[in-house]
């Protein structure tokens, strides 16, 4: 099951380097998960401070 990013998201990126398989970027503003390199570690989940990131 992979994590996805809410519209909670603030774009703070601190999710994006704590990924280990770099499955966050930047789109539009915001961050997103690429659910196919997402191994649901939730590492993401465990540091976004406006807990905007969530199981699928």
């Amino acid at each position: 099951m992979a994590f996805k990013i809410n519209d909670q998201c603030v774009n703070c990126g601190t999710c994006e380097p704590d990924c280990p398989v770099g499955a966050i970027s930047e789109q539009n503003n915001v961050r997103v998960i690429d659910a196919e390199k997402c191994i649901s570690c939730g590492t993401c989940a465990a540091e976004c401070p406006a807990e905007a990131i969530v199981e699928e």
